[in-house]
């Protein structure tokens, strides 16, 4: 993927926040928020996977003009498009300085997650697609995610049940989160995937810390070993495509349990090789 700067944002518009809602419970630590934007008379033209730049006004650090960040759009082309709204997920961020030590709130994410109803931010875009969605419904879909990469799932399972219709390959979901409701889409404020639960060829499978309080780490490993068998059976078929999204170590994760499952390193970088040369493995982790 390109870097930042490279990234043509020349073509600019106006976007109008129709709603904010956050979408991890009050007690979650976490606030990730789902944003539904009104792009009403503006050239955005896009399909499930791709990435829109938001630009925060200046000025900022090293005088920068613009401060800009992509963000995947958790929504579909058509849902969207007959509304004139696409939707964001973006967690509000917080880092620790480099120099000074403080913590410091993200610029990016706190300035979007404070925009109400009616106010306008600067965008651009499309880019991408880092994810394609297959064109073919008899086609396996395997997602992996941690955090708010699952947005551009969101997209997919909708534009698959609700805009294709009838999908006939296998949907698998494996999602991870330190606590329940950090579940993005998949907890008590938002459950988004619980409307596609009755479709047979649809299951998600969800992964949490196994001390949630004291140990950060999220057993999805754990998840995709305890499925290995179907998981495994998936990949031997040439119609499986891989996806994964979010956090870098939804991929050093994956590796874990696949090395596992395979039986060893070298058979699972062997399939995974297969996978890339054939061009049926897309991720975009951060």
């Amino acid at each position: 993927m390109a870097r930042l700067e490279e990234y043509d944002i020349s073509n600019a518009f106006t976007a109008t926040v129709a709603s904010s809602e956050r979408i991890t419970p009050p007690e979650s630590k976490e606030e990730v928020r789902h944003i539904d934007l009104d792009i009403t008379g503006t050239p955005l033209d896009f399909v499930e996977g791709q990435s829109v730049a938001v630009m925060i006004p200046g000025p900022h650090e090293f005088g920068n003009k613009d401060h800009v960040r992509l963000y995947s759009i958790a929504s579909t082309r058509k849902e969207e498009r007959g509304q004139n709204m696409i939707s964001l997920c973006v967690r509000r961020c917080r880092y620790i300085d480099d120099f000074s030590g403080e913590e410091r709130p993200g610029i990016a994410s706190n300035y979007i997650c404070n925009l109400k109803e009616g106010d306008t931010l600067q965008m651009a875009g499309p880019y991408g697609s880092a994810f394609v969605v297959p064109g073919d419904t008899t086609c396996n879909i395997l997602m992996i995610g941690l955090g708010t990469g699952i947005a551009p799932f969101r997209a997919f399972v909708k534009h698959i049940y609700e805009s294709v219709g009838g999908w006939k390959g296998k949907v698998r979901l494996f999602f991870g989160a330190q606590h329940g409701f950090d579940l993005i889409y998949m907890n008590d404020e938002r459950n988004d995937f619980a409307l596609y639960y009755d479709q047979k060829t649809f299951k998600a499978f969800q992964a949490l810390s196994a001390r949630p309080f004291v140990d950060p780490n999220v057993a999805l490993d754990k998840a995709i070993e305890a499925n290995g068998d179907e998981v495994w059976g998936m990949l031997q078929d040439p119609k499986t495509y891989v996806y994964l999204g979010g956090l870098e170590k939804v991929g050093t994760l994956f590796d874990k349990a696949m090395a596992k499952i395979a039986g060893s390193d070298l058979q699972w970088e062997q399939k995974k090789n297969e996978l890339k040369g054939a061009k049926r493995w897309f991720e975009l982790l951060y």
